[in-house]
Formats: structure tokens, sequence, C-alpha cells
């Protein structure tokens, strides 16, 4: 009863939601219409907000009562022009002094070239019609008719391919320019360390050998110290560049992995740490570097910042994930938004689609979780559902009669209908009338192929990313 109560509540707002509709329909419609004819593009904006406003508002709400999950469709905004090395900005072949028209062209152009937005726009005047068609539906079964409505809304306000791929397109430009950027910095940390310590003490060493030449003969004791200083010194700048060099990737973590690599910072490290790892594949070497490198400076940061005397490091598997723990009983008040060292693990895990989140409330303790998405190699092994039973006995089905009419009824009997050997035999095409045969024939060898294609695609479907990852195994790439 209160089910029932529920969805009759869910029917009348959304009826209620239709008188919103059409207000936005009778001031869109004209406004663009207006703008394409009369030139008023200042209506065009804000009619088209208005109408995304609408839709978004529905897909919230259908996938709220009906269980329809419907991603929102829209382009990525385009990014704000930005200034060239003369202060000029460019916008395809014209230059601008202010960013003002290239932005107002740029978003016109985001806004009238999307096709959700025209979408958008069918869907609004046609989405009043289609809830007086389902009304009966809706007032007598509100569960079946909401789930009806919902199927309705994502066949015009789901994502289109087109979206989807523009905005995997905008993911990978931006992670590649994050990854750039971290390469760059880190790029300048290594010349800025080789150029204050280790080309520093090496021309300190040379001169400290030539000092020692000059007094070799005059004053063979001052030598012997000069020298002995110097050798001093090389071995300070031995160590050094052996840091640096674990800093730019731990011969550990190379040899052994992941696990013994972050075991080794945690000996290392002042603080008292437990480290816990379980993980049933190693990751590839650059995930592992993000990974390390991270436990790294939050360990480095609850020593330094945090005041911290001991920290956990959890470092387990979620499936395809790679999951990263690390607490410690530090000061809190961590932020991303105040430090760059955060910020910094942001950027180095943005490149794997990783993502951060940090709890350290005033006082501690400091808890920050590391989530690297679909990482783990052979994530699919035990993981992945079956095949449903009617999918795996079409499968069946087709690799198993898949033969008889690509080779007996295709290929063969196209043998014998090219050499024309009177003999029929079991050919069923042969038995047709003579302009039927060669047809029949065709048709055989493409049910055949037909039947082969599903029996790989259905599975290939219902497991994609392993049969994503084993082509290139299966084609000896890898």
């Amino acid at each position: 009863m209160l089910r029932r109560l529920t969805g009759t509540a869910q029917v009348a707002a959304l009826l209620g939601m239709t008188l919103v509709q059409v207000g936005i329909l009778l001031f869109a419609l004209p406004a663009m219409i207006l703008t394409f004819t009369l030139g008023l593009v200042f209506l065009y904006p804000p009619a088209v907000r208005l109408v995304r406003g609408a839709a978004e508002e529905t897909r919230s709400r259908v996938g709220a009562w009906s269980g329809v999950r419907i991603a929102s469709p829209y382009l990525p905004e385009p990014a704000p022009p930005r200034p060239m090395t003369d202060g000029l900005y460019r916008y395809e072949r014209t230059l601008y002094k202010s960013p003002r028209i290239p932005a107002w062209n740029a978003r016109w152009k985001w806004l009238s070239t999307d096709p959700a937005t025209w979408r958008d726009l069918l869907w609004l005047v046609l989405d009043p019609p289609v809830k007086l068609a389902l009304l009966p539906v809706l007032l007598v079964t509100p569960a079946r008719g909401l789930r009806v409505y919902g199927q309705w809304c994502a066949l015009l306000l789901s994502a289109t391919r087109t979206s989807v791929l523009r905005g995997q397109l905008t993911h990978l430009h931006q992670s590649r320019s994050i990854a750039a950027d971290s390469q760059a910095a880190e790029m300048r940390r290594i010349e800025r360390d080789l150029h204050d310590g280790t080309q520093a003490r090496l021309i300190a060493i040379g001169m400290t050998l030539g000092a020692a030449e000059e007094l070799v003969d005059s004053d063979p004791a001052a030598a012997k110290t000069l020298m002995s200083k110097a050798r001093d010194t090389s071995a300070e700048t031995l160590t050094e560049l052996r840091r640096l060099i674990r800093g730019i990737h731990p011969p550990v973590l190379a040899e052994r992995g992941l696990a013994d690599a972050v075991r080794a910072l945690a000996i290392d490290t002042a603080l008292r740490v437990e480290v816990e790892v379980d993980l049933p594949h190693r990751p590839e070497p650059p995930v592992e570097a993000a990974a390390y490198f991270a436990v790294s400076e939050l360990l480095a940061n609850a020593a330094r910042h945090g005041d911290a005397r001991s920290a956990s490091v959890d470092i387990s598997s979620d499936g395809p994930s790679l999951r990263i723990t690390v607490t410690d009983d530090g000061l809190g008040g961590a932020d991303p938004a105040k430090g760059s060292g955060l910020r910094g693990i942001e950027r180095r895990l943005a490149a794997f689609d990783g993502v951060m989140a940090v709890n350290s409330p005033p006082g501690g303790p400091t808890t920050v979780m590391m989530v690297l998405p679909k990482v783990l190699p052979e994530h699919w092994a035990g993981t992945l559902p079956t095949l449903p039973r009617w999918k795996a006995v079409v499968v069946a089905l087709c690799w198993s009669l898949a033969w008889c009419p690509t080779f007996p009824q295709g290929v063969v009997a196209a043998v014998f209908k090219t050499f024309a050997i009177p003999e029929k035999s079991w050919f069923l095409a042969l038995y047709a009338p003579e302009p039927f045969q060669w047809p029949i024939i065709l048709l055989m060898i493409a049910l055949g192929l037909g039947m082969y294609a599903t029996a790989i695609a259905i599975p290939a479907k219902h497991n994609r990313d392993r049969w994503m990852a084993e082509v290139p195994r299966r084609l000896g790439l890898g």
C-alpha cells in the first residue's frame, strides 16, 4: 500500500512537471526560431540552458523513480581561450584582442553543434503527448508506467556515441597534459638537484684536487689533508647520486615490486609504519611507480607537517582496481587545496584515472585513500559473471551447426555448381530451380559466417575487458 501511494505521488509530480515543461517550451521554441531567423543570438543561450535544465531534472527523477539511469549526454564545455605569445586570442582563422568574442563563438558552437541540444528540444516537444498517452498506465499501475516512461526518456535523453567518445577524448587530453606537466616538474626537480647538489660537489672536488696538486711538492701534509677531504666529498657525492637515482625510480621497486618497495620505504622513514599488502597480481611498472611515490609523499608529509609518530599502509585489490590506504596519527588538517604535495599526488594519479579521498579532521588522524581503477592485470580471473544460460545455448548451437551451411551447403555446393558436376547429393541449393541456386548458395554461406560471428560476438561483448586484453596475446603481439 505504501509503495502504491509513493508511486501515485511520483506520478502526480511527474504530471505537474508538464506545466513547467510547457512554459519552458513556450519560451525556448520562439527564442530559437528568432535566433536563426532574425539573428537574435542573445536569446539562444538562456533558451538552451532552460531546456537542458528541464532535461537534467527529468533524468534525475526518472533514475530515482523508475531505476532507468540516464547519463548526461552533453559534449564537454570548451576550454576558455588562451592568449598567444603576442597577447592576441585566436578563434579559427581570426585574431582578437579580447577573449570575450572567442569565448562567445566557442560557446555558441558548443551549444549549437551538440546533438543533445536538439534531442532535448525534440523530447520537450514530444514529452507532453507521450505523458498523455501513458496516463492510463500511470494511473492504474504507477510502477510499470514509470518504467515505460523512463524507457521513453532514455530513447532521446541518453548519451550518444559521439558525446561519449568526445568526453573520453577530452579526458585523455587532460590526462596527457597532467602527465606531461608532472614529467616536466620531475625533470626540473632532477635538474635542480643535480645543479645545486651534485654539480657543486664535483666542482668542489676538482678545486680541492687542484689545490692539492699545487701543494704536493711544497707541503705534502696539507696536500694529503686536501686529498682526504676530496675523498670524503666524493663519497658524499656518490651517496647523493644514489639518493637521486632512488628518487627517480628505486631499484627495489623495479626488481621486487610495489610490496617490497613500500616495506623498504617504511624501514627508512622516521615513523613506525605497518605495511599490509594483498595483491594477487603485480601492476604494470608505471602504476607501481605512481603508487610508490604517492605513498612516499604521504609518509613524508605525515612526518614533516603532521608531527605523526606512527602510520599504516594498506595496499589491496578491489576487483580490477588498486586500492591504497595510508593512515597516520598526526595533527590532521590536511587539505589538497592548501598544499602542493597532495595536489602533486592527485596529478600523478590522474594519469591513470585515479582518485584520492582525504579525511583529516583537526587533531587527526589523517586517512588518505587512493584508488586506481582497472590497473591490475588479469583482473577478470574468477570475478566476471558467467554467460546466461540462453546465451550459452545460442553460442553452443552456433559453433556446432555453423559448419553445415558454410561448407557443405555453401562452399562445396558452389564448387559443384561452378564445375557443373551432375551429382546433387544432399546439397539443397542444387535441387532448387536454376535461377535460385546461386542465391541460395550465397545465402547459406552468409548464414554460416553469421553464425560464426554470433558465436564470437556474444562472449566478446559479455566479457569485453577480458576479450580486449587477450587480443594482443592471441595475435602474438604481447
